[in-house]
């Protein structure tokens, strides 16, 4: 009988997102314009401007650029964008909507509902690092997707690095593989078909 292994739970934590809108801003005048948005140029050159739906941050520079934190999806995150936009452009600080929307990172938070071998694994896997008296975790740099993945005994996983949710998905499925083709995890329970 073949065996069938939990399917890794994926929840995507963190869309990063950076803008550039190709256009100067006044940030004074828009926190007049704007009074909930955080503007304290002293501490920060940037401005604050936070949305309730989708719930984010968007950091804006007078340059034209913006970064947007917060999303639980690159959908979500391309929605706050646009609606962050939007509401510069009503009241006239914008030129054109033609923001370039280019997501920068991705963390994501993932369960294998196994137990991995961190002593064997720091052995057996190339490029990681493994230091449990100063980090419990492994950091394993995966190449392709390239991304970094925090590795924990408990079978919890931090992916980070990845553009698209598309290589988040395809890092773990990759890395749960390998971690059973070499005898690294051990599952909780397991599913016989």
């Amino acid at each position: 009988m073949a065996q069938e292994y939990p399917e890794p739970k994926i929840e995507i934590q963190n869309v990063v997102a950076s803008v550039t809108l190709n256009q100067r801003l006044d940030l004074q005048s828009i926190q007049n314009a704007f009074p909930q948005v955080d503007y304290k140029p002293a501490q920060f050159p940037g401005l604050v401007f936070r949305l309730e739906r989708p719930k984010t941050a968007t950091l804006i520079f007078s340059s034209g650029k913006m970064v947007c934190t917060g999303a639980k999806s690159e959908e979500e995150s391309k929605r706050a964008v646009k609606r962050v936009v939007r509401l510069l452009k009503e009241k006239g600080f914008l030129v054109s909507e033609d923001a370039i929307i280019e997501v920068q990172n991705i963390v994501a938070s993932i369960d294998l509902f196994g137990r991995i071998n961190l002593e064997r694994a720091a052995q057996v896997l190339e490029t990681v690092m493994y230091e449990p008296e100063q980090f419990p975790g492994l950091i394993y740099r995966m190449s392709e997707p390239k991304v970094v993945i925090l590795m924990f005994a408990s079978g919890k996983l931090v992916c980070t690095g990845a553009k698209t949710e598309a290589e988040v998905h395809e890092a773990v499925m990759r890395l749960s593989e390998e971690l059973r083709r070499k005898g690294l995890i051990t599952y909780v329970t397991r599913v016989n078909k």
